[in-house]
């Protein structure tokens, strides 16, 4: 599952690179997400089965390390690939590495064959692909000035109506759903989902919002607008592994409550940004911060995540918990078109505006770490 989840993630970045117009080039958007959803939580799972406690913790600290690195480094990396190859590149670099993970797949994964049988819920994943698609575009319309609200609350409406269906059919379909809502009656899986939910969604939005603010603002070119971002990838990658080993010796609770308000408190620093942003004086010190409290919390996350669930379990809570960090994140750049669509003086209120409601996300996410049970998770 593993290596077919990379291999299509492969061609679909491919169809990306060649696509000739709008319409191709969002089916093979399409095509990475389904790459995508079959090897996130497939590779966490393998982590699952080959390590236990404290090396559990320690080995999805690489993990999530590696993710978060990652996703910070990319708009480094393609805002260079953009201003001096054009945005096709930033789907064909795809191609290597993808080849290069699915040797190391091969080589260093092994075997292991469910004796179980195994069901698709087909059924559940339309459903609730049908309602993010629709909860998000309606979002998008509403928060864009002068679109018309009836259309965006009819389209809103419709999401969470087939929302609403989507728990109606897990409920009916029981441990043969996708999304098993049995896990929900532990009151700690319940609580590290909504921690996800937020934190992602915050984290989202900034990686979203603070390369375009310095391009808005500040005329950074792309290169140097992804650069800005360094600091997140850089500290996530020195002090994840730590937090991670941490968390398999004291808990993750601590680390858990602490980390978000740590990031709440770097994303209030950015307040400081202005109409031009000096980057070492006002936004350096902001994500310094923000890295600081995420690395506190993104590996003892998932580790929390996998230890809340029994062993037949976890590659459900993994994809789900993936899914849910990206479900977050999906919403609440949605939420940002009312921003990105702004210019000059608004585009400053309606940063600023933002960056209040993600340090709230933040703060609230940690108060959902409160739920855990002390010294466990």
């Amino acid at each position: 599952m593993l290596v077919t989840g990379i291999s299509i993630f492969a061609v679909a970045s491919l169809i990306c690179a060649m696509a000739p117009n709008l319409a191709w080039l969002l089916v093979g958007r399409g095509g990475q997400g389904l790459g995508a959803a079959i090897l996130m939580p497939n590779s966490l799972a393998v982590l699952s089965d080959t390590f236990q406690g404290e090396a559990r913790g320690k080995a999805v600290g690489f993990w999530a390390s590696a993710g978060a690195g990652a996703s910070a480094i990319g708009p480094l990396l393609g805002g260079f690939l953009i201003d001096h190859f054009g945005w096709r590149s930033i789907f064909i670099i795809n191609l290597p590495l993808a080849a290069a993970a699915i040797i190391g797949a091969l080589i260093f994964v092994p075997a292991n064959r469910h004796k179980g049988a195994v069901t698709l819920d087909a059924g559940g994943a339309l459903i609730v692909t049908l309602g993010l698609f629709c909860l998000t575009w309606g979002i998008i319309l509403a928060s864009v000035p002068g679109n018309r609200g009836f259309t965006s609350a009819i389209t809103i409406g419709l999401g969470l109506a087939a929302m609403a269906g989507f728990l109606l059919l897990e409920r009916r379909l029981g441990n043969r759903a996708m999304m098993p809502l049995a896990l929900f009656s532990s009151y700690e899986f319940a609580g590290l989902t909504a921690l996800t939910f937020l934190l992602y969604a915050a984290m989202g939005s900034l990686f979203m919002i603070i390369p375009f603010i310095l391009i808005g603002l500040g005329g950074y070119d792309a290169t140097a607008a992804g650069a800005a971002l360094l600091p997140l990838p850089v500290i996530l990658g020195i002090a994840s592994p730590t937090f991670g080993r941490l968390a398999g010796r004291i808990g993750a609770r601590p680390l858990l409550i602490g980390g978000p308000l740590v990031a709440a408190a770097g994303t209030l620093l950015l307040l400081r940004i202005g109409p031009q942003p000096g980057y070492l004086a006002t936004v350096a010190p902001g994500l310094i911060v923000i890295a600081i409290g995420m690395s506190c919390a993104v590996a003892p996350l998932t580790t929390a995540v996998l230890s809340s669930v029994d062993q037949t379990h976890t590659g459900v809570a993994s994809g789900l918990n993936s899914a849910v960090a990206r479900t977050g994140s999906l919403l609440a750049i949605a939420m940002l078109s009312g921003v990105l669509a702004a210019q000059g003086a608004e585009l400053l209120s309606a940063f600023h505006a933002a960056l209040i409601s993600i340090a709230a996300a933040c703060a609230l996410s940690g108060c959902c770490a409160l739920i855990l049970r002390k010294g466990g998770a």
